[in-house]
């Protein structure tokens, strides 16, 4: 059996905090770090980017997904990857809201190929604010035992929270 690693693979790390922040900020989504002991006796330490991997990088790969208007991927050939999110801002944060926040959820998720089921989606009202949803995600990705947690924050008000 491969590990996490091998099996979600690695890449850029474009959301810097997986469980609070849920924004793609774009335009300012890419993150580095130092790399100590790489540079020559009395030089600075490189600065790189960072990547997540694993386990990490699935639960991105699934913000993303559901951070990304569907069908603004269109021009590169992925018209359908996104989720319909966006069209509930500015609508108020009643149940029936929060019941399509879900449908979204699941119909975007529906086409990631690595989960292999869907255990359990809730979207409720956030105790932080009362025009935020926090969709909460459980799952079972492929090739892998245990689920995965995911919530994301989604604000009402314009999108992701902050």
């Amino acid at each position: 059996m491969s590990t996490p690693e091998e099996r979600f693979g690695t890449d850029l790390r474009l959301l810097r905090d997986l469980v609070e922040q849920s924004s793609r900020a774009p335009g300012s989504d890419l993150a580095t770090l130092r790399r100590p002991g790489r540079a020559p006796a009395g030089a600075p330490d490189p600065i790189d980017l960072d990547t997540w991997a694993g386990v990490p990088n699935l639960i991105q790969a699934l913000l993303l997904r559901l951070l990304t208007f569907r069908g603004e991927l269109a021009e590169l050939g992925h018209p359908a990857y996104g989720s319909r999110l966006h069209e509930l801002i500015g609508e108020l944060n009643t149940e029936t809201v929060r019941n399509r926040a879900k449908l979204f959820v699941l119909q975007a998720l529906q086409d990631e190929p690595r989960i292999r089921r869907i255990v359990s989606v809730t979207a409720v009202q956030s105790p932080r604010a009362r025009d935020q949803v926090d969709i909460h995600l459980e799952l079972e990705a492929v090739e892998m035992d245990g689920e995965v947690r995911v919530t994301l924050p989604f604000s009402l008000a314009g999108g992701a929270a902050q």
